[in-house]
């Protein structure tokens, strides 16, 4: 965690190696720059993990909570020692640079508190020298940042609210939850670092294969592909009605259970919305299989509202992870008018599904399939066109399974 010499899969050091506090995963921002030299020691706090502050009198200099700067230092492996302005220039960059790459990680601004390690000078001085050195220019420097920052800090708000709480319920009478988190912390932190980099280089492994599998370099950022929503039909209802705890525990069902059969089948699971998942496929059939696997699977499940499905295909632009683009579109507003329980399908995914061999291309196919000839995976029924806000009209088709099918 200091800054061991071991590259860029040293990935915890180099995406957030600010201090923390109260939230001990997330961190203290490293905010700094002109706007930070005025604000002073007036104005430096910390990042609460959740896009907050403190003052610098709780967590800075002048000391704070001994047993959260403790956690604070176990996690990152030093202990505070720069200022914004003493990192910048330990690691030889400008203040205005540092300041928009702490930012880009999602930390808020501290003054000029001491309250940085070795491990901020050290990330600070890869991403500078990665840009030095030619590999990336500075505005993907930038995106590297935000993208690992808005990755890594879902993830330790996700560990702490859901995996660290309930590890630390006190044990034994008189203990409180923060004597139990050091000793936990300190067991599990390795095991978790270590997990991550794993995780990320088998993500990494996964994700050039796709791109150098590209047609052609145009292929590489915009591709053709397919993608599907799948959303709670009712939700807004289910707001209502059910208790804090129960409505999240069913969207943790939901979005447990999607990310399974996504992931199971080839698909990518995009993000995930609460109430909504968005997901993308290389090609038709398998996009197609996961729309209907997610059907099948909601319906036996008596827990579960009702489920509908939009499915696209075509060219999506890719950013940082996600897709855009006017197939997305397309797949979200296919959804919004999907029956309770169905899978709708845009005239493009019903092509492409003829041309790989997946469905029927026309009612005499449909026929020969039906007289144990042909064998499809899938059924397509032409719905009424209809005109859809910002896309114009569209051809739904109504995608189900074929008896026969595998």
């Amino acid at each position: 965690m200091t800054g061991d010499g071991g590259g860029t899969s040293r990935a915890v050091e180099a995406t957030g190696g600010t201090p923390g506090g109260g939230s001990a995963a997330r961190g203290s921002a490293g905010g700094t720059g002109d706007d930070a030299d005025r604000q002073g020691a007036d104005g430096a706090g910390r990042s609460t993990g959740r896009g907050g502050a403190r003052g610098v009198e709780e967590y800075g200099d002048e000391g704070g909570d001994p047993i959260a700067l403790r956690l604070e230092s176990l996690i990152l492996g030093a202990e505070r020692r720069y200022t914004p302005f003493q990192a910048a220039r330990a690691a030889g960059v400008s203040m205005d640079l540092a300041s928009r790459f702490w930012r880009a990680m999602g930390f808020a601004d501290i003054g000029q508190a001491r309250a940085l390690t070795e491990a901020d000078v050290l990330a600070l001085r890869r991403l500078a020298g990665l840009v030095e050195a030619g590999l990336l220019s500075e505005p993907m420097a930038i995106q590297v940042a935000r993208s690992t920052g808005q990755t890594t800090a879902r993830l330790a708000d996700w560990q702490i609210d859901s995996f660290l709480e309930g590890l630390t319920e006190p044990q034994e009478p008189g203990m409180t939850r923060t004597e139990i988190t050091y000793p936990l912390v300190e067991l599990l932190l390795p095991e978790l670092e270590e997990f991550l980099i794993y995780v990320w280089r088998r993500q990494l492994a996964a994700a050039t294969g796709r791109v150098v599998q590209a047609q052609d370099d145009a292929e590489m950022v915009d591709r053709r592909l397919a993608v599907g929503f799948a959303d709670l039909v009712g939700f807004t209802r289910l707001t209502r009605r059910l208790e804090e705890e129960e409505l999240g525990e069913l969207v943790e069902a939901f979005e447990t259970t999607a990310a399974d059969l996504v992931a199971a089948h080839g698909g990518r699971l995009i993000k995930t919305l609460g109430d909504e998942v968005l997901y993308s496929a290389d090609d038709a059939g398998t996009a197609a299989e996961i729309g209907l696997r997610l059907i099948e699977t909601m319906t036996h499940d008596e827990t579960m509202p009702e489920l509908r499905v939009g499915l696209a295909f075509g060219t999506v632009t890719t950013r940082m992870g996600d897709v855009f683009g006017t197939t997305v579109n397309l797949a979200s507003r296919l959804t919004s008018i999907a029956p309770k329980d169905a899978v709708l399908v845009d005239s493009a995914f019903a092509e492409e599904l003829a041309r790989s061999g997946d469905a029927p291309k026309s009612e005499v196919e449909a026929a020969a399939a039906a007289d144990g000839t042909e064998k499809y995976r899938f059924a397509l029924q032409p719905m009424w066109q209809r005109p859809v806000r910002g896309l114009g009209v569209v051809e739904p088709w109504l995608l189900t399974r074929r008896n026969n099918g595998g």
